[in-house]
């Protein structure tokens, strides 16, 4: 026998080797993406990614073949990838507004494969999940200049669905108008709360009257629908070509740095993060005692736990009562992790821990 067909043995017992190894890895893959599929986890993780690479990269001995093996690696995380991507495929995606608004456009980002369907308010998009009409919700909680946003975390409150993701839009608001139109025929404006907020500054400079609507988009198509060329809407560029308007004017809020998260809600809590990067979601009341919310911070602070986000908002269920929303940084099931619940129940009424999310996981990485 000589060196070719020796080869070529080897080849084919190492090639009907890895079709067992494809095989049982694959099945794992899956795995993953059933996990992920449940708790509304995109399929990329590239932090993820990165560290698998380094690590079995490290497993090659000659140098020679390590950039032939990292293509080798490529390929079969982006099979696997498909194989998960395809498992998402069809999810309903649950959305507040319509099509063309930020909420839609952060849908599309975090879940490209999904079926992303819209309803009139947050509530109702919330309910869709607990109901079983959508996987997850996609939703905003909070914009870098106008703040949280209320409603959302009052549902996070109420309600029995789990944070397993958050994740930064960059916003730019822009004056949309019916083409032909000019800046001094405008005499109102109309935009979501939020999005009036953003541009009071240069709505006030202009004298325009405000008109709220439920979103953005809603608002560009009621622009695009009227016959009015008195009036404009505020909202993204993605949205005039959407109804095909024209914009009259880029970048009109205040921020440059103008940034909303948005949180993917699921009826199961990712419980499998890993420490690094690790982010959790707390809502609590406190007894009605002197002190207690002092005492509850501190319990944070001395079990080693940077608290990054602390809000207040009414119990809209009695009168002149707080919860409180935090996020805390770490691992809430580590043993430091364990202690600090256990503390927090000697000055908590109430505590639910209601999420957690990777803090390195953003909008643009899970888009690679």
């Amino acid at each position: 026998m000589d060196e070719l067909e020796k080869a070529r043995i080897t080849i084919n017992k190492v090639d009907k080797k890895m079709a067992e190894l494809f095989e049982k890895r694959m099945k794992a893959a899956k795995t993953v993406g059933l996990y992920k599929k449940e708790r509304g986890i995109p399929v990329l993780d590239k932090a993820r990614e990165d560290a698998l690479i380094t690590a079995n990269l490290s497993n090659i001995q000659n140098e020679e073949l390590k950039p032939y093996y990292l293509e080798f690696l490529k390929a079969t995380m982006n099979v696997s990838k498909r194989l998960q991507h395809d498992m998402i495929d069809g999810v309903n995606i649950a959305y507040s507004g319509i099509e063309g608004a930020f909420a839609y456009m952060a849908a599309e980002h975090i879940f490209p494969d999904g079926n992303h369907c819209a309803y009139p308010s947050f509530v109702e998009a919330y309910r869709a999940v607990e109901k079983g009409e959508c996987s997850y919700a996609v939703l905003p909680i909070e914009n870098s200049y106008a703040g949280e946003v209320g409603q959302v975390l009052d549902l996070l409150y109420s309600g029995s669905l789990f944070v397993n993701g958050v994740y930064d839009l960059p916003i730019i608001q822009n004056l949309l108008v019916k083409k032909g139109t000019r800046m001094e025929d405008i005499k109102t404006v109309i935009s979501h709360p939020q999005a009036l907020s953003q541009c009071a500054d240069y709505i006030r400079k202009h004298n325009f009257k405000e008109i709220q609507s439920n979103n953005t988009a809603i608002a560009a198509r009621q622009v695009a629908e009227s016959d009015d060329y008195t009036i404009a809407a505020i909202a993204s560029e993605s949205t005039a070509k959407l109804y095909d308007l024209e914009v009259l004017d880029y970048a009109i809020n205040e921020s440059n740095t103008n940034t909303t998260r948005f949180a993917v809600f699921a009826n199961s809590r990712n419980d499998k993060m890993n420490y690094k990067d690790n982010v959790f979601i707390l809502i609590f009341t406190v007894n009605n005692t002197a002190g207690s919310l002092a005492k509850a911070i501190d319990v944070i602070g001395e079990c080693g736990f940077n608290m990054r986000v602390l809000r207040s908002r009414p119990d809209k269920s009695q009168a002149w009562n707080y919860y409180f929303y935090a996020e805390l940084e770490g691992d809430s099931r580590s043993e430091k992790g364990k202690k600090m619940l256990e503390k927090l129940k000697e000055h908590c009424a109430m505590l639910k821990l209601v999420g957690n999310y990777n803090a390195a996981l953003t909008m643009e990485n899970i888009q690679e």
